[in-house]
């Protein structure tokens, strides 16, 4: 689309404009602007977060974010779910579900979202959900905003245009958007369908994670991170506005778009990033890497090397290692994993992991190949390998994934996955007795 434009960098100063005058010089605030526009501070942290973490926006708009009418409880069902929830099941078991079907009516993407789990309290600005979207429609004099977190969307099915305060995404299969908290924006469908996941993030912002001995280049790049620049609609009329807030949603009304910004300058603001981009780190000795090494984005929190939540991806690579397993081990971790297939087939599970689906392995939950995988991993003949056709991804995050009374009901749970283990017969010989 001609019209979209974009910004380079992950989190830079940026200043942007779609109406020459709309930012002024020398000052954040002028006592009156020259096009008739308010100033509004946009926060993403605390005013005295230490200046490289602080994250801000000074926007110029057609009408301030105070003009709208009392929000109250929305009394729409829907199948979001903020946490704590009290319905939601802490479970030992390996757990993995097809992909939620298409629905046959209209259904926008507030309406599509449907919560798998989370942990953490939003509250306390801790934790995680974890949910998955479906929509056929787009949203139509309809905006939200979400004060609970941060949105990391990982589309599977389906471009989406989303509409934001601060200009327009264009976003994808193979992509990923960041959607701050607190940011108002309309989701519309570029295809007849779109399915998706969703990570809120109630922690702190997600980041690039550090390299330590990777060195200076490797993973994901600053520069391949794109902002959009400023658009603005400047529409008199009455539309809906739903907030996400405080795990649960309400609804207001305003008679003119939200979407009203001329101009913004800071660092608080949506990105997208192509996860084509992503320069994979591999071994080329032995083992098999710790997914670690693939994380695109972290969130930390307060125990250092301890993430609140990590995205990580398993793109397309070569696979180069000596003597060795070449698929993930068979493993148990103190983290929790909720793994999702955007395209093709994951190296370590022959069947059942399908795009659009996804599994859960929660904390110390053993996992890792099939038996199917398994033997043909070790009888294959070890000569470099390159995974073509194929795109994961994990959500990684320290506290247990509660699931959702909707996700352990629903028809698209796989009751049977524990199956896939089953045919990992005894092998073990004693020395001497072959």
């Amino acid at each position: 689309m001609a019209e979209l434009r974009y910004q380079s960098g992950f989190l830079n100063e940026f200043a942007t404009e779609a109406e020459p005058g709309a930012l002024p010089i020398g000052q954040n605030a002028p006592q009156k602007h020259p096009l008739g526009l308010y100033a509004e501070q946009f926060s993403g942290t605390p005013f005295t977060m230490p200046r490289g973490r602080n994250r801000r926006s000074w926007l110029y708009r057609i009408r301030p974010s105070t003009v709208h009418k009392p929000y109250t409880p929305t009394r729409i069902q829907r199948l979001i779910r903020g946490w704590p929830c009290p319905d939601a099941v802490t479970s030992p078991n390996q757990l993995r579900w097809d992909p939620e079907p298409i629905p046959p009516g209209a259904v926008d993407f507030v309406d599509g979202i449907m919560t798998l789990g989370g942990n953490g309290d939003s509250s306390v600005q801790t934790g995680a959900a974890i949910h998955i979207y479906v929509a056929t429609r787009s949203m139509h004099k309809r905006f939200f905003w979400n004060a609970d977190g941060e949105f990391l969307l990982v589309p599977q099915q389906g471009r989406l245009l989303i509409f934001t305060e601060l200009g327009k995404i264009e976003v994808g299969p193979g992509e990923i958007c960041v959607l701050p908290r607190g940011l108002k924006y309309r989701v519309e469908l570029l295809e007849h369908a779109a399915r998706g996941y969703i990570c809120e993030n109630y922690g702190p912002q997600f980041r690039l994670p550090d390299l330590g001995p990777i060195g200076a280049n490797g993973l994901a790049n600053p520069r391949d991170f794109l902002t959009p620049v400023a658009a603005y609609e400047n529409i008199e009329e009455h539309v809906e506005v739903i907030a996400k807030y405080g795990g649960s949603l309400w609804c207001s009304g305003m008679e003119h778009s939200p979407l009203n910004v001329v101009g913004w300058h800071g660092n608080y603001a949506p990105y997208k990033y192509d996860l084509a981009h992503f320069n994979t780190i591999n071994t080329v000795s032995f083992d098999h890497p710790d997914p670690s090494i693939f994380t695109v984005l972290t969130a930390p929190s307060e125990i250092h090397g301890t993430a609140n939540i990590d995205f990580v991806i398993f793109p397309p690579r070569w696979m180069v290692a000596e003597n060795t397993f070449r698929p993930p081990w068979f493993h148990r971790n103190v983290m929790n994993e909720f793994m999702g297939l955007i395209f093709g087939q994951y190296d370590a599970k022959a069947e059942g992991f399908l795009p659009g689906g996804c599994s859960l392995h929660n904390c110390m939950s053993g996992h890792g190949p099939d038996a199917e995988t398994y033997e043909r991993a070790t009888s294959a003949d070890l000569k470099p390998v390159r995974l073509e056709n194929t795109l994961a991804f994990m959500f990684e995050t320290r506290f247990v994934v509660q699931t959702t009374k909707h996700a352990l009901e629903s028809r698209t749970l796989q009751r049977n996955y524990f199956e896939c283990w089953q045919g990992l017969n005894r092998r073990f010989t004693p020395p001497g007795r072959q």
